[in-house]
C-alpha cells in the first residue's frame, strides 16, 4: 500500500496564514499598515524571502496592497463586495459568460432577498427607510439624463443590502455590482445618448418599487417575493437588448483598492 506524502507548508505560507487570520479576526483592520519587513523578520524568526513571499501571497488574496516610496508599506484592505465581484467577473470572463448569465441569476435569487427583508422584524427601521430613500431619489431626479438607472439600481442593491442574510448579501450582492457594472457601460458607452427608458417606462418602474417596499412594509414575504419577480423579469430587456453582444469584462469593475 503506497502511502501519501503530506506536503509541508512552506515557511512563508506559515507567515502569510498568520498574518490573514490577524486580519480575518480583526487584530488587524482596513487601512492598517503591516509592521515593517525588518520588524516582522524579527518577529516570525525567518529569512527576508521569506518574509517577502508572505507579503506577496496576502497580496495575491487581495488582502494587503504594497505602496511604494516614501509612504510605502503594506496596506490592509478587508474582504468586500467589491473584490469578490471582481474575482467572479475573472472567473466569469474566460467562460464567455454573458451580462445575460448574471441577470438570469439575479432574477432568481433578488427576490428570495425581497422576501427575506419582509421576514425582518426590524424592517421598519432597517429596511423599509432604506428603500423609500432610494424611490425619493429617483422620484426627484427622474428628469435627470443619466441618473435614472444608477438610482434604480442603488433600490436594488438595498434589497440584497438589507436581507440581514451575510453570506446573501456577499455573493447576490457581488453579482448586482457585476451587472451595474455592465448596466452602467452600456449606458454611458455607445449608447449614451439613448433614454434607456421612456418616460412611461421609468414611472411604471417607480410603481413596481413602491408596491415592494409597500409588501415588505407590511411583512408579506410571499407578494415580495413575487412583486420582485414580475419586475425583475420586465426591468432589464433595454439594456439586454442594447448590450446583447458583449460578455462579462472583470475590468468594467472599479478597482476595490
Amino acid at each position: 500500500m503506497s502511502v501519501q506524502r503530506i506536503r509541508q507548508p512552506r515557511v512563508a505560507e506559515l507567515v502569510a496564514s498568520r498574518l490573514r487570520d490577524d486580519i480575518l479576526t480583526g487584530r488587524l483592520t482596513e487601512g492598517d499598515v503591516l509592521p515593517s519587513q525588518e520588524a516582522l523578520f524579527a518577529e516570525f524568526g525567518v529569512s527576508p524571502p521569506a518574509v517577502r513571499e508572505a507579503v506577496h501571497i496576502l497580496e495575491s488574496d487581495g488582502l494587503i496592497s504594497v505602496r511604494r516610496g516614501n509612504v510605502g508599506g503594506a496596506v490592509v484592505h478587508l474582504p468586500s463586495a467589491e473584490r469578490t465581484a471582481q474575482m467572479i467577473s475573472m472567473v466569469l470572463q474566460p467562460r464567455a459568460a454573458t451580462p445575460a448569465d448574471v441577470s438570469d441569476a439575479l432574477v432568481h435569487l433578488e427576490p428570495v432577498c425581497a422576501g427575506l427583508c419582509a421576514t425582518r422584524p426590524d424592517r421598519l427601521s432597517e429596511v423599509v427607510p432604506y428603500l423609500r430613500e432610494a424611490i425619493d431619489a429617483q422620484i426627484e431626479q427622474l428628469d435627470v439624463p443619466g441618473r435614472y438607472v444608477p438610482n434604480a439600481r442603488r433600490f436594488h442593491e438595498q434589497i440584497v443590502a438589507r436581507c440581514g442574510n451575510e453570506p446573501m448579501i456577499l455573493v447576490i450582492g457581488s453579482l448586482e455590482l457585476i451587472w451595474s457594472a455592465h448596466e452602467s457601460s452600456v449606458w454611458n458607452g455607445e449608447h449614451h445618448e439613448e433614454d434607456p427608458m421612456d418616460p412611461t417606462t421609468m414611472r411604471a418602474a417607480l410603481r413596481d418599487h413602491d408596491r415592494l417596499v409597500g409588501a415588505i412594509a407590511d411583512g408579506d414575504a410571499v407578494r415580495a417575493q413575487r412583486l420582485a419577480a414580475d419586475h425583475l423579469a420586465a426591468a432589464r430587456r433595454n439594456t439586454l437588448a442594447a448590450g446583447a453582444d458583449k460578455t462579462i469584462q472583470a475590468k468594467l469593475i472599479s478597482n476595490p483598492d
